[in-house]
């Protein structure tokens, strides 16, 4: 809104009974004081100063030092320094700038030219440059001001002393002025959406083989810019998405298997992706991440490979090895036969171990003191508890971040999502807030 400038006549009259109607003190616009001048030649200077490069490689600036005005809560006289905290100087008009639009559209419109342009199967490295030209795009959003010095007048202006006074052109040219307007949290959001949807056109290119790399710098990326709807797709295609392969010349897709091993999203990774929905209060998201990562075939395969390989070798050759053990003793002494001895000691040392190991197994996959709020159901077998023990601890972390964060009000969560989480977990063969286990039930 652009100020009118000051007139000593009729206007003075106007403005004292404006003010005096709507029980603001008057403020003479003569006593503008020398920092609210400063700070608008500032403002002035920073608004011809280009902030961003149209260099995707390049860093981007999103905001400037913010100046929160406030109202003076005492009635000033006139010889005093009114301006400082009124909203007529040019410190209540300034706003931080910001990111540019424009500038950084242009920027990520560059990169995928670059990237899209060439034709055949880009090359690991290449795809993950274009990731990170993308990333290194600076889109920190800009904190908010309030009311701008455009949406105070107007509503200064559509008050009942306005009403009385003829001031309703006044308020219709600050709504206008008002309207196209776009706060910096607007802009940053816009410019936060144009980067994740160019990251997602980048990997769901069908020649773009989603490796572990790639995988792990798109899931950083949508976690910064708190954007978790797309992962559970982009992990659904890290497993199944087809393998393109250039032969003669065309490029040919091989189907894969998401149940392999292979295929299985590292546990860093699915981490990262569960916290990034959690953060964005988005339970869709975090259901869908689960069952991508920690409730897929193919990690169930790989947690088999990796943790329980070396222990069932170990069970397979413990009868072995305490056979041996058994045949040496036997040849330490001479009241039995060897045989017979070798055979004694054989089931001895067999039922000692079998018994203790057992023992320790069922405590090791019984115990619960790593549990807050979901628990395993009742004759669940131990190998599905052991199996499945990430995807509960997930399920756990969900159901305490988007429930009550006091222990004492577990389980008087209310909401159909919440009651669709209850569900959900209870088909998983576990329970959520178990009485029996909860303080003070046991």
């Amino acid at each position: 809104m652009i100020r009118r400038p000051y007139q000593p006549s009729s206007g003075l009259r106007l403005c004292q009974a404006c003010e005096l109607l709507s029980g603001r003190q008057w403020i003479r616009p003569a006593n503008r004081s020398s920092a609210a001048l400063h700070l608008g030649r500032r403002s002035a200077r920073l608004s011809r100063t280009p902030l961003i490069q149209p260099v995707a490689a390049r860093s981007f600036t999103t905001s400037q030092p913010c100046l929160k005005v406030k109202r003076s809560q005492e009635p000033q006289g006139p010889e005093s320094s009114p301006s400082r905290f009124s909203r007529t100087g040019a410190a209540a008009t300034y706003q931080p700038p910001g990111p540019d639009s424009a500038a950084v559209a242009s920027a990520v419109d560059r990169v995928l030219r670059v990237f899209l342009g060439p034709s055949g199967v880009p090359s690991e490295a290449t795809t993950l440059t274009a990731l990170r030209g993308i990333a290194q795009i600076d889109v920190r959003p800009a904190p908010d001001v309030g009311v701008s010095r455009s949406e105070d007048s107007a509503a200064e202006t559509r008050r009942p002393a306005s009403q009385l006074l003829g001031l309703d052109d006044v308020a219709a040219k600050a709504g206008d002025a008002a309207r196209p307007q776009r706060s910096p949290s607007q802009r940053s959001q816009d410019v936060v959406d144009k980067v994740s949807d160019a990251a997602y056109t980048i990997v769901t290119q069908p020649t773009v083989v989603i490796t572990r790399t790639i995988l792990a710098e798109y899931v950083q990326l949508q976690a910064r810019l708190g954007r978790p709807q797309s992962l559970p797709q982009i992990l659904d295609l890290y497993a199944s998405k087809p393998k393109p392969k250039l032969v003669s010349g065309a490029i040919r897709y091989v189907e894969r298997n998401p149940s392999k091993a292979e295929s299985a999203v590292d546990p860093a990774v699915a981490e990262t992706a569960l916290g990034a929905a959690i953060e964005a209060k988005d339970l869709e998201a975090a259901i869908g991440i689960l069952e991508n990562t920690y409730a897929a075939k193919a990690f169930l395969r790989s947690k088999l490979i990796k943790k329980a390989f070396l222990p069932g070798f170990a069970v397979a050759g413990t009868p072995v090895a305490i056979y041996y053990a058994a045949t040496q003793l036997a040849q330490m002494q001479h009241a039995l036969e060897p045989k017979i001895a070798t055979g004694f000691a054989f089931a001895g040392a067999i039922c000692y171990v079998g018994f203790t190991a057992t023992i320790g197994m069922v405590a090791h996959f019984t115990a619960n003191d790593q549990m807050k709020r979901v628990t395993w159901a009742l004759g669940t077998p131990l190998r599905h508890r052991w199996l499945h023990e990430e995807e509960r601890a997930a399920l756990d972390k969900i159901a305490c971040s988007f429930g009550f964060s006091e222990e004492h009000r577990y389980g008087e969560e209310e909401g159909e999502d919440f009651l669709w989480l209850r569900e959900y977990i209870l088909s998983r063969s576990m329970i959520l807030d178990a009485v029996d286990l909860m303080p003070g039930m046991n």
